[in-house]
């Protein structure tokens, strides 16, 4: 959806924040105190994807938060680590022959960053924002299926209890399932179960109710009065507080670094730019609200100059995250930015407590997130109307779960471009015609009449 006609008059600040709905603001605190829950434990977790310590995780979800929900215009999307952004990172970097965790490589994470968020931000004058524009209904409902299925896959293991492999690929997952008989762990399968009973059964009792806020606090009181690991329950471990230092990675800002980084920080921005964009239209749509995909890309350029400034890597609109906020029924920008106050509280006073998190809680919170971006209602809808729409949207849900989600995207995007020159040549013209009192579309050349009083 473009702009709304009044945002032109102003500078485009604060477009996810106004107007404010005095009403629904203690929703968007709940929905950021739970987006903050959940997020936090799911950050430090892509860290093992990016390979930087565990604190640069929490980063993702502060600097970067705060300056989207500042400058960028979409009401819904969440800023932060993604999985797709860092693997894609991590792999560049090994290929560079960097040892994970190291300082020099988490300087070149940071470095990935600031350059992200020129590329973007050149983006933005070259009005590239456009490019959601080509992302059709029917494509964004595949892509967000696929999406919950892979994230869905990726909180088995977690689940039972088994380390390792995250499941998010299908040859992963067929691996997990071959370790549970060896590594499956009941009690953390009693625990999941249990997560996803308090969250379901709380949400059906009174949606307003965080059942999920309710499971992880629920669970930490459980891990600081019980042993867990001792009963073969995993928990997220230490977790170093403290608030980010900022600067810039000065030590690797030459020239050769930049060159040797550009293919990576070029397949890492076209995962932002289309993933974002996918994300923020997709809520967008559903909530009929107004969002400028170029005003989008300076908040995610200066998401990732946060980022790289903050000493951590790049960030990306996440699916996920924004689906934790819309299920806990936030509707605005306030919820992001109830978010970073949240973790500013988490690295200055709680990160004792949160060492105490059981990781089953977290895959089974999560894993029901993943099942609700799974629409098969939407599909169904759109295969009553057009069963070709269909089945892009079937393949594009499939080509992101068994290949992964950046391929998805550019499927996406090139399924979408070939459906709207489809259109352009073949558009579907029908007459609205009455049949024994009801109505119903006619072909033009079946000599049917327009309904009277009805415009075409």
């Amino acid at each position: 959806m473009a702009a709304h006609p009044s945002r032109r008059s102003r500078l485009p600040i604060l477009d996810g924040v106004l107007p404010l709905d005095p009403a629904g603001v203690r929703t968007d605190v709940i929905a950021g105190a739970t987006l903050a829950a959940l997020a936090i434990p799911e950050v430090m977790g892509y860290t093992k994807i990016a390979g930087t310590p565990v604190i640069t995780g929490l980063y993702t979800i502060l600097l970067p938060v705060l300056a989207f929900a500042i400058f960028g215009s979409s009401r819904h999307l969440v800023i932060g680590a993604d999985s797709a952004t860092a693997a894609i990172l991590a792999t560049g970097l090994i290929a560079l022959g960097e040892t994970t965790g190291s300082a020099e490589y988490v300087a070149l994470a940071s470095l990935a960053a600031l350059l992200c968020a020129a590329v973007l931000l050149v983006g933005r004058l070259l009005r590239l924002g456009f490019v959601a524009n080509f992302l059709s209904r029917s494509v964004l409902v595949g892509f967000l299926t696929g999406v919950g299925i892979q994230v869905a896959l990726g909180q088995v293991g977690g689940m039972l209890g088994i380390s390792g492999e995250s499941g998010r690929s299908l040859q992963a997952f067929a691996e997990t399932l071959q370790a549970i008989p060896e590594h499956g762990s009941l009690p953390s399968l009693a625990l999941s179960l249990a997560t996803i009973g308090v969250v379901v059964g709380l949400e059906r009792l009174d949606r307003r109710i965080p059942g999920a806020l309710v499971a992880v606090v629920g669970s930490i009181a459980l891990g600081l009065a019980v042993d867990l690991p001792a009963h073969g329950i995993q928990v997220v471990g230490p977790v170093p507080g403290g608030l980010p230092a900022l600067g810039l990675p000065t030590s690797v800002m030459t020239a050769d670094r930049v060159v040797a980084l550009a293919p990576t920080v070029g397949s890492m921005v076209i995962v932002i730019l289309a993933q974002s964009a996918a994300t923020a239209r997709a809520y967008a749509m559903k909530y009929g609200d107004s969002f400028d995909e170029d005003v989008d890309l300076v908040g995610l350029g200066l998401a990732n100059a946060a980022a790289g400034i903050s000493g951590t890597f790049p960030v990306n609109g996440s699916p996920t995250k924004t689906e934790m906020v819309d299920s806990a029924g936030g509707r605005s920008q306030v919820a992001q930015l109830t978010c970073a106050a949240v973790v500013v509280a988490v690295l200055l006073f709680l990160s004792g407590p949160l060492a105490s998190l059981p990781t089953a809680v977290l895959a089974a919170i999560v894993f029901l997130i993943g099942l609700r971006l799974v629409d098969l209602v939407g599909l169904t809808a759109i295969a009553r109307i057009r069963t070709g729409e269909a089945a892009v949207a079937i393949v594009t849900a499939a080509t992101v779960v068994v290949v992964g989600v950046e391929q998805g995207i550019l499927l996406a995007i090139g399924l979408s471009i070939l459906e709207h020159i489809s259109h352009s040549y073949r558009p579907y013209d029908a007459l609205v015609s009455r049949h024994h009192g009801r109505l119903r579309l006619e072909p033009l050349d079946s000599g049917a009449r327009l309904v009277p009083g009805v415009v075409a």
